[in-house]
């Protein structure tokens, strides 16, 4: 597999040296960037599909017109963490 580069990046010196402070034995700079992208993409796909469910539930209450409130769901919550505590 070829592989690719990222375009370089020009930051203040700080920002760079509290980089480096946190970087874990024989981790690199490169990697450590690295990992912070996979890990922002990560995320923003969690975000993504999140948003997608979410405006795909509104739109089957909207077809259905059912509909419930904040305060059933919260009930509904608090009984699953009831339970869940009690099977611990």
């Amino acid at each position: 597999m070829k592989t690719a580069t990222i375009p370089s990046l020009r930051v203040a010196p700080e920002l760079r040296a509290s980089a480096e402070a946190f970087l874990t034995e024989g981790e690199t700079l490169s990697g450590f960037v690295e990992q912070s992208i996979r890990e922002a993409i990560a995320r923003r796909q969690v975000r993504q599909a999140f948003i997608a469910r979410g405006l795909a539930s509104r739109e089957a209450a909207r077809n259905s017109g059912e509909y419930f409130s904040a305060e059933d769901i919260e009930g509904e919550l608090d009984a699953l963490l009831r339970g869940a505590g009690e099977g611990a």
